[in-house]
């Protein structure tokens, strides 16, 4: 008896002969699932760069499926992962079978030598499932349009909370009931109490940490002023704060400047010699030695730099998971978010939609990470034309108000020394001198407030601006170049000091 292969032909009633491969298939990488399977079995490295990228629904085999949840549950328990372990999990739940046994896991492990391309692999496998989630929900929407009771409003509700669903990643995502998230945030608020009222990431400014409790996991902040204000010398004062001193990692992405030329600037504002120094190398021995001592720290930092030109949102954020995988950053810091690209081919969108785009990407990025996320941003050239003190404000910054909305912080930079001002527009009418004032002109979750700091110009550093700072030097006798005759006994006394007749304790004026 002949027998025919079903996969390949069939006959028609009209005795045509129809091929199957002319059939219509759900978008599918199974070769690729096995890579990618087999990788994590082989590498833990391989489970880091993916672990977080897929979920079980986005393979399209059931066994494959089944493979993930193992290893997902595995990675959870934080227990190793291998084929054993995976072996063992899945027969203690039922599955071992169902998925071919040992000898399929074997399989998979003789896939591959490594997971060097395994994000790229797993990238192709989200695009299948985004391809056939699309294709089902298509098919709800097809469903749902032929119903003549179903009004057309609440069908394009529908519609449209679907895709966004699918562009958001969250096709499936767990809610919350009110008493798991009451104990959550009775659990924060414990942990709060126990870090001195700070509930996110301190900046080692004082006054700015008390005004927002330190930087708040999820937040957007937006740092903005013209150029040549010190953005990127605040976010580097800032960097160091947490990385040097409190050993908090943190993650700079540079679109601006070289890493080389930042951590350059580090190295001046952590040593105390001039950039202008480091740049020529004219240091005199006791500058090598200090230059070399006072490093240690800044090298021993968890600090990471990526200087990646024209970085699109998308790089970004796939940067930035890696780094909160391998390191567990606390904090990431963008230079500038004007010169990042949306990382689109479409051409029909104009500057202001970029931008939108990339300023909700770094919101959603800030959510998923769940650390707080810093932006820096040009202003546009309306504070140079506005006449009085030319304090920056929300309608300045520059391409989108998107920028605005999205973000839960934001701030300018204003040095009234820039414009030529010496004077604080106060009632004291006190120096402006190498100060600063960092201006919180929206808050989502607290109060605004002027803040002035300390700017160290030549070491392009910020400090804590202290009450006995001042630009001006009170001279007196004691301050003399000559040192006193000491045998003599010749030292100076107040009355000396303060140039005041040895009459005159009367007129004392304190």
């Amino acid at each position: 008896m002949e027998k025919t292969n079903p996969s390949q032909s069939s006959k028609s009633s009209s005795g045509t002969v129809i091929n199957l491969k002319q059939g219509k298939l759900p978008p599918q990488a199974i070769e690729l699932e096995e890579a990618v399977l087999g990788a994590m079995l082989i590498d833990k490295k391989g489970v880091d760069e993916v672990i977080d990228l897929l979920e079980p629904e986005a393979f399209y085999k059931s066994s494959h499926k089944n493979i993930f949840e193992s290893i997902f549950r595995l990675f959870q328990n934080s227990q190793p992962i291998d084929l054993l372990t995976v072996s063992a999990d899945l027969r203690k739940n039922g599955k071992l079978e169902s998925i071919g046994g040992d000898y399929y896991l074997v399989h998979l492990t003789q896939k591959v030598a490594s997971s060097a391309h395994i994000e790229f692999h797993a990238r192709i496998i989200l695009q299948k499932y985004i391809q056939r989630s699309l294709i089902r929900i298509s098919n709800e929407i097809i469903e749902s349009s032929y119903k003549e009771s179903v009004d057309v409003f609440d069908l394009l509700d529908e519609a449209e909370s679907k895709l966004y669903d699918v562009a958001q990643g969250n096709i499936k995502k767990s809610s919350y009931t009110a008493q798991n998230l009451v104990m959550l945030a009775k659990k924060k608020i414990e942990e709060i109490a126990n870090k001195d009222g700070l509930s996110g990431v301190a900046s080692g400014f004082e006054k700015l940490d008390l005004l927002t409790s330190g930087w708040q996991p999820s937040d957007l902040i937006i740092i903005a002023a013209r150029p040549g204000m010190g953005k990127t010398a605040l976010t580097l004062s800032m960097a160091r704060n947490m990385a040097v001193t409190k050993q908090t990692p943190v993650a700079f992405f540079s679109l601006e400047m070289s890493s080389v030329q930042l951590i350059t600037r580090l190295i001046s504002s952590e040593t105390g010699l001039s950039s202008e120094k480091l740049r020529t190398g004219k240091l005199a021995d006791h500058e090598w030695k200090q230059l070399n001592v006072k490093v240690g720290d800044l090298e021993k930092a968890p600090l990471f730099i990526d200087d990646t030109p024209a970085l699109s949102i998308f790089d970004l954020r796939a940067k930035a998971r890696r780094l909160a995988s391998q390191h567990d950053i606390k904090l990431i810091i963008v230079d500038y978010l004007q010169l990042m690209t949306a990382g689109t081919t479409s051409k029909a969108g104009n500057r202001e939609q970029e931008i939108s785009t990339i300023s909700r990407n770094l919101k959603s990025l800030a959510k998923e990470l769940d650390i707080p996320v810093i932006a820096l941003s040009q202003l546009s050239r309306a504070v140079e034309t506005r006449g009085g003190t030319k304090r920056p404000q929300l309608s300045d910054l520059r391409e989108s108000g998107a920028i605005e909305q999205d973000a839960d912080i934001v701030s300018f930079i204003y040095r009234p020394e820039y414009y030529g001002i010496e004077e604080w527009d106060d009632e004291e009418h006190s120096s402006s001198i190498g100060q600063a004032e960092l201006i919180i002109a929206k808050h989502r979750n607290g109060g605004l407030d002027n803040i002035r700091m300390k700017f160290i110009a030549n070491l392009g550093k910020f400090e804590d601006l202290q009450s006995n700072d001042s630009p001006y030097e009170f001279q007196s006798k004691m301050n003399d170049d000559d040192p006193p005759d000491e045998s003599k006994g010749n030292l100076p006394g107040p009355d000396d000091a303060f140039d005041l007749p040895s009459n005159g304790r009367d007129d004392m004026p304190f």
